[in-house]
């Protein structure tokens, strides 16, 4: 007999309607097997799809589970923001003191709630990262990077929740109008088992602090159009290298524009070096799922 599950598609972190990353979210029953998820995020074949289910841990309003159409993944960060709007939109779990906290397979996750309705922001606290490596002289990065000037910080290897090689560019226009060699992005994605390369520039634009464009080749996607876990590996970099620096408390993302979306990311940095990512998201969808 075919399952009926609630179902919404959210667009996450649109700066303009349609802007985002897609999510598809399935509010699941606690005897729905791993491969029945699977299969319905490979059909959905959305970049993810998250299954929302009662929480495990006591400390937890909800756990998370989340899907690429052809893997589970422990956390990424735009799946992380939409599926908490539609806890919350959903009456699935209530916010307590401004905050929900996910389990998902990277632990226990504060996720801070602020505002209401339509201009209503989710910020989650990323994984703690670390600095693998850094410096542009490993051969596979070069071949990537190509000989685009760079910026003021050494390209870095950071790991935390996910792990990616992210580069800064000399200005905004270098990475907007940049034309990547994604075959050479795949090779350093598989050589250190990461996700690809995430690029970003410091801007002047009264509107956003960074842009950034995301290249998660180890995922097989040849361009992210918003991207919470990068975003957050970005920010614990900039936060460490430069403690004192303009960015060093927290600033605001352009994203996806180079791809036909426009999106919109904020990273905020605690005084104690913790990272929250967040913004808005909007219900595309809202109905049911039916599945063999």
């Amino acid at each position: 007999m075919p399952l009926s599950l609630r179902y919404l598609q959210l667009d996450v972190f649109p700066a303009s309607p349609g802007g985002g990353n897609p999510l598809g979210v399935v509010f699941a029953t606690p005897h729905l097997a791993a491969a029945q998820m699977q299969r319905m995020a490979r059909w959905l074949n959305i970049v993810e799809t998250t299954f929302v289910l009662p929480p495990a841990d006591a400390g937890a309003d909800y756990r998370l589970r989340i899907f690429m159409p052809h893997t589970e993944i422990p956390f990424a960060g735009h799946p992380t923001i939409g599926s908490a709007h539609a806890v919350l939109d959903c009456g699935f779990a209530r916010a307590r003191d401004g905050q929900l906290i996910q389990q998902c397979g990277a632990g226990l996750l504060p996720i801070r709630v602020e505002g209401e309705g339509a201009t209503r922001e989710l910020f989650v606290r990323a994984p703690g990262a670390r600095v693998v490596r850094e410096g542009d002289d490993d051969a596979s990065l070069r071949a990537a990077l190509g000989f685009q000037a760079l910026g003021a910080l050494a390209p870095a290897l950071v790991d935390g929740g996910r792990r990616w090689w992210i580069a800064e560019f000399a200005d905004e226009a270098d990475v907007r109008t940049w034309q990547p060699n994604h075959a050479a992005i795949k090779a350093l994605a598989r050589a250190d088992a990461c996700m690809g390369l995430c690029v970003f520039a410091r801007c002047k634009n009264p509107d956003y602090d960074l842009v950034v464009r995301a290249f998660p080749a180890g995922a097989g996607i040849v361009e992210d159009p918003a991207s919470g876990a990068a975003n957050g590996l970005i920010a614990a970099y900039i936060a460490q290298a430069e403690p004192d620096g303009k960015l060093a408390r927290g600033y605001r993302v352009s994203q996806g524009r180079e791809m036909d979306h426009d999106a919109a990311l904020t990273a905020r940095i605690d005084a104690d070096g913790s990272v929250w990512v967040g913004g808005r998201t909007r219900t595309i969808i809202d109905g049911t799922i039916q599945f063999e």
